[in-house]
């Protein structure tokens, strides 16, 4: 079991900035994703981890050891390219085999790790087919065998479910988590799609301009943001006026809530979820948009004292409910609490 932390580390290329600063410690059979847009310095600090690039400053330390001027191969780490990177003139079975044979792994002892990756990856109708032969979810499950097989002491992600498709995404996320809680191996996971990062991480790493934003578990991250932009990029967000009562307390929506957050003036802007607001059958707001998403019902409304609003509805509850329809906003009764930001 293997802990990770980066320490104030800084990475240019010419004048652009790509790490600043940036600082990030992972417990030992953690699984943390590193998310944000592109160019936010998510994989530089992959990259840096793993030794492919050197830092300009700062440290990398495995189990509080300076690895900072090893190169790649001595560090011991797996990594899943989004590309896989397999062999193409070797099988399945061979792809997964290599790294075994390079650590100088018997013959037993590699047919004894391989017949158990094939297993785990449920794999073993494919495990003589070459890569040309296997679909992007199954190449995508031999370049995770390959890697975990070595028994690597961190395993490193680089947004290695980007090329595929939903469906087979989806399934794939899963078994990558099922996989790394199983192995227990601390794992480092680079990804821009949240829905991917909240589903599986331990904690999130929000980064933007080279620098961690937040770092937390999943639900504080999307309930909690600690800022404007955690805010706006974790989910959808509703932006409403919040008028100061004192004590912490704000008005949003006519319900007196606890505000999070620091505003020094009376007036903010408080960060509402879809699912935060309630929509009443009477008022003076106007149905714009209605987008049915299975279990809920997306509602967008135009409201005449805050404009624009997004209202996640259970669907059961909006039959019937349409574009033009005469309804009024409200926050839920369960909601006590929300980030309030400077604003007008």
């Amino acid at each position: 079991m293997t802990t990770v932390d980066l320490r104030d580390v800084r990475k240019t290329f010419g004048q652009t900035v790509a790490l600043a600063d940036f600082s990030l410690s992972i417990a030992s059979g953690e699984l943390v994703c590193l998310l944000g847009p592109s160019g936010c310095g998510k994989t530089t600090a992959l990259r840096i981890l793993a030794g492919f690039e050197r830092a300009d400053s700062g440290a990398v330390t495995i189990d509080g050891i300076d690895i900072s001027s090893d190169p790649p191969e001595r560090r011991g780490f797996g990594m899943v390219f989004q590309d896989y990177s397999l062999f193409p003139n070797m099988s399945a079975r061979q792809n997964i085999e290599f790294g075994l044979k390079v650590q100088r792994r018997s013959a037993a002892e590699r047919n004894e790790i391989v017949d158990r990756m094939i297993d785990v990856t449920a794999l073993g109708e494919h495990a003589s087919k070459f890569p040309h032969q296997l679909s992007g979810g199954q190449k995508q499950r031999v370049a995770l065998a390959r890697a975990i097989a070595t028994s690597p002491r961190v395993l490193l992600l680089d947004e290695p479910l980007s090329a595929l498709d939903a469906k087979v995404r989806e399934s794939l996320r899963d078994e990558i988590r099922r996989l790394q809680l199983e192995i227990g191996v601390t794992t480092i996971f680079v990804t821009h799609d949240q829905h991917e990062a909240l589903a599986i991480s331990d904690r999130v790493g929000v980064m933007s301009n080279g620098r961690l934003e937040q770092l937390a578990p999943p639900r504080e991250l999307y309930e909690s943001p600690a800022n404007a932009f955690v805010a706006g990029f974790i989910g959808t967000a509703n932006r409403i006026p919040a008028v100061s009562e004192g004590g912490g307390r704000w008005r949003v929506l006519g319900r007196s809530i606890e505000g999070v957050g620091t505003v020094d003036s009376s007036r903010g802007v408080a960060v509402v979820r879809p699912e935060q607001i309630a929509v009443d059958r009477t008022g003076s707001g106007r149905v714009t948009t209605t987008s049915f998403l299975g279990p809920i019902t997306r509602v967008g409304i135009n409201d005449p004292e805050v404009g624009e609003v997004i209202a996640d509805v259970m669907s059961v509850d909006a039959d019937g409910l349409g574009v033009g329809d005469e309804v009024r906003i409200r926050l839920r009764d369960d909601v006590d609490r929300m980030l309030i930001l400077e604003g007008a």
